[in-house]
């Protein structure tokens, strides 16, 4: 849950949340966790942070409720120095990657709106492929990591006309199945749902 004191807070205020990192870390990267997916391994490792935003913005007439970015600091001098410096405060390192989740709506989606906005923001951070479509890594032996767009970006309407293109199709059979997480391995991996038993 985020903090209460953020949620009251009368600007927007963003705050670090090394717990969900943690807890992304556990219960979805670990191949011992509740909700493990095997399409994030190539997360386990990488220089990840999360941080919490007081509250959603808007942008092209949406709600944005979370967001995943490479970090890529295009400043110099002083402005580059005050950036790194930021992220060492806030993580104890600089990152590569960061998710931003708005606190608002976190502290009252159900455990499942939660976990899907979570997995979406992983799903963002990819791991690069060759022109052969094989992994690529780094000189470490590390993965290559890098943002993926939406696999799936179409407007209902264009659907509705002219039918579904390939892409939306596999959305559509995606969705016309069971989910592959059950409610209670959400709520197992939750630690709301853990204090709302107790």
């Amino acid at each position: 849950m985020p903090p209460a004191a953020l949620l009251e807070s009368l600007w927007l205020t963003l705050r670090p949340a090394p717990e969900v990192w943690e807890w992304i870390q556990r219960e979805i990267l670990a191949t011992t966790g509740s909700i493990h997916k095997e399409e994030h391994a190539h997360l386990i490792d990488a220089n990840i942070g999360v941080l919490w935003a007081s509250s959603a913005f808007n942008q092209k007439g949406r709600s944005v409720l979370g967001q995943a970015e490479q970090l890529m600091i295009r400043a110099g001098g002083w402005q580059k120095a005050r950036q790194e410096q930021q992220m060492r405060e806030w993580f104890g390192e600089e990152l590569q990657f960061l998710i931003t989740l708005a606190a608002d709506y976190c502290a009252q989606c159900t455990d499942a709106e939660f976990c899907a906005l979570v997995e979406h923001e992983l799903y963002h951070i990819a791991q690069a492929t060759d022109q052969y479509g094989a992994p690529k890594f780094t000189q470490d032996g590390m993965p290559k990591l890098e943002m993926r767009g939406h696999d799936v970006e179409e407007f209902i309407g264009v659907v509705r006309r002219y039918g579904a293109s390939q892409e939306v199709q596999q959305l559509i059979d995606a969705a016309s199945r069971p989910p592959e997480v059950a409610k209670i391995n959400i709520s197992r991996a939750c630690g709301t749902c853990l204090l709302k038993l107790a």
